[in-house]
């Protein structure tokens, strides 16, 4: 099993549209501004350009904090709005209104780094790459359905695992890999250790999903519901849960007696946790918390997904700790870019 949408990035962006009809009618009736992006250099003559398309954790962990294993080099970081107080250094800020020709800042650069070319930063940054021939590195930074966006052409995947590389790739000859880990994973080990554990036994918080497009919502929905009102699970919204219809949803589970878990960053409740396919499932396991997976009448892209990344069902032991590598995967980012530039890190 593999993506749906192996290579057509024009064919996922349509599938994308079709899954929400209710959002692009507010845009339309919004006519939301042009984005305008914010183009962030540190140093004179940047030779690698970062692509920041959210402030997500995920994100940040796969394509800012190899910027902290990169030294004092000069680099440029292209992001929908000011991030420089999330960057380390000083750093000059240029709003940019036209994507459509490389920044003259950018003209040295060598490698981008990015988490797709399927956002606005990363598909501009790929053109760019494209334009001055240098090496576009896509560093994973979820766990992947068969409904992620394709990897862009001639890309070098950064991947968890090999599992993981050969699923995004599906079979494409012009994308290479090489396996790095998780960032997210790896410091959520990390916290792991530095906290008391956490018992099984304990209630349990079942994370959000409604805003995903790969499940209906009656799947989604109706096992959040069931799952919260048979165990007594707290439910935790997905931050992007924000829609009218997942507030109407949120509105009638209340009234129907599931209680919501106060919001605040996953790891910080040390409960368990259980989801249908969040990523938030193996940031658990790997800091030590007990989490399970379950859904009612999955899909089998939805089995595939579990026993790719080894999850328990709930009911069955909780989800082992992924096996995390020797070398921290942030730092092995940067040697990958290193090694274009040139440079031994």
């Amino acid at each position: 099993m593999g993506l749906r949408f192996p290579s057509d990035l024009a064919a996922w962006q349509r599938w994308q549209h079709r899954q929400h009809i209710l959002r692009r009618l507010r845009d339309v009736a919004r006519r939301p501004s042009p984005v305008t992006m914010h183009l962030h250099v540190r140093g004179t003559e940047p030779a690698v350009l970062f692509a920041l398309d959210a402030t997500t954790p995920t994100a940040l962990a796969s394509v800012i904090e190899p910027l902290a294993h990169l030294g004092d080099a000069p680099v440029a970081v292209l992001a929908p709005q000011d991030v420089a107080s999330r960057l380390p250094g000083d750093w000059t800020v240029l709003p940019l209104d036209s994507l459509t020709t490389v920044p003259g800042p950018l003209r040295g650069v060598r490698a981008v780094v990015s988490a797709g070319h399927f956002l606005a930063a990363g598909f501009a940054a790929h053109v760019w790459a494209e334009a001055l021939g240098a090496r576009y590195f896509v560093v994973q930074h979820g766990l992947l359905t068969p409904f992620m966006a394709p990897l862009a052409p001639r890309a070098h995947l950064l991947a968890f695992s090999d599992r993981d590389a050969d699923f995004w790739r599906s079979n494409r000859t012009d994308v290479t890999a090489h396996v790095v880990g998780s960032q997210l994973l790896w410091s959520a080990a990390k916290r792991g250790r530095e906290r008391p554990p956490v018992s099984a036994a304990d209630g349990p918080v079942f994370l959000g999903q409604l805003h995903g497009a790969e499940l209906p919502r009656r799947i989604s929905g109706g096992t959040a519901q069931r799952f919260c009102l048979q165990t007594g699970a707290e439910y935790r919204p997905h931050p992007a849960e924000l829609d009218c219809l997942s507030k109407l949803q949120h509105s009638m589970w209340r009234r129907r007696g599931v209680r919501f878990a106060k919001p605040g960053a996953l790891l910080d409740e040390r409960r368990p946790v259980v989801s249908i396919f969040s990523t938030g499932v193996l940031e658990a396991a790997a800091a030590g918390v007990p989490s399970w997976v379950t859904c009612e009448r999955p899909p089998m892209w939805v089995r595939e997904f579990w026993d790719r990344y080894e999850l328990s069902m709930w009911g069955d032991r909780p989800t082992s700790p992924p096996i995390l590598g020797s070398i921290e995967p942030a730092r092995a980012i940067a040697q990958h870019v290193g090694t274009v530039l040139g440079h031994q890190l």
